[in-house]
């Protein structure tokens, strides 16, 4: 009778068949780069992480983190979902990052503002240039609708349900999966008003490198745009490297780059001179 892992023994088979496998979309511990910026010491790197095609990871970083994210081969799509790590039902509003700014298309010098008017986020290095403010991520429902599964355990998952896995390490719930904006993928709005994806596949090796502005608990999800077009799942690994570093100065230039943007910066510095 062919035995299936619901077999105790043939799971416990399985398993020890697996001993020497090499998993490369896993956290490196301790972390480990050789790639850092010339400035940046070995003994400040706190997170190495390939994110998986379909994964999702989560961290919390302190205050002047800088968080590093790497599209491998040109597919991957960052959904980012950002709290307030003290006090997470304050959270990314990606509303009032668009209506603040003026400005609905991310960039190096942008910010990803919260609901209380601070930043949590800035922008410091992009050259990938193709992101998303307007759409949002995936549920079971758009999956099931454009690849005929939407199931978390299965082989299409969708953005909301590996939300709610990362929110859940961090004690939160449903009703803490918030609106996301997407990294490289892009969207923009037609002359007519329609949503237009820019979904690639693009160059690998895109990077952008965000600058924490306050302790938060980021957590990303690494799946296909909810508008791409293709009928066949395709997203590729991201890669997502962080290390301490400064908190932002008064003279900083981004900080001090618009009026909206520096009433934010002190919203922050307030919060923190309590």
């Amino acid at each position: 009778m062919t035995q299936t892992l619901a077999d105790p023994l043939a799971a416990r088979d399985h398993a020890r068949a697996q001993g020497g496998t090499v998993v490369q979309s896993m956290p490196v511990l301790p972390p480990v780069a050789d790639d850092l910026p010339g400035d940046v010491a070995a003994a400040d790197l706190v997170w190495e992480e390939t994110i998986a095609a379909g994964g999702y990871a989560t961290r919390r970083l302190s205050r002047g983190s800088r968080l590093r994210l790497i599209d491998l081969d040109g597919d991957a799509c960052a959904s980012l979902l950002v709290f307030n790590a003290e006090m997470p039902t304050e959270r990314l509003n990606v509303a009032d990052t668009v209506k603040v700014q003026w400005n609905a298309y991310l960039g190096a010098g942008k910010l990803l503002l919260s609901d209380m008017g601070r930043v949590l986020f800035s922008i410091l290095e992009d050259d990938a240039g193709t992101h998303d403010t307007f759409c949002g991520t995936s549920n079971p429902a758009t999956n099931a609708a454009r690849y005929g599964e939407g199931r978390n355990s299965g082989a299409f998952p969708s953005g909301r349900d590996r939300f709610l896995l990362g929110a859940a390490k961090h004690g939160l719930g449903r009703r803490d999966v918030h609106p996301c904006v997407n990294l490289f993928k892009g969207a923009r709005i037609a002359a007519d008003g329609a949503i237009v994806p820019d979904v690639g596949p693009f160059a690998s090796g895109r990077s952008v490198i965000l600058r924490a502005e306050m302790d938060v608990i980021v957590v990303i999800a690494n799946v296909p745009h909810v508008l791409d077009p293709r009928t066949q799942w395709s997203v590729t690994p991201l890669r997502a490297t962080a290390w301490r570093g400064p908190v932002t100065g008064e003279e900083d230039p981004i900080r001090n780059a618009t009026p909206e943007g520096l009433r934010a910066f002190t919203n922050v510095e307030d919060y923190f001179r309590r």
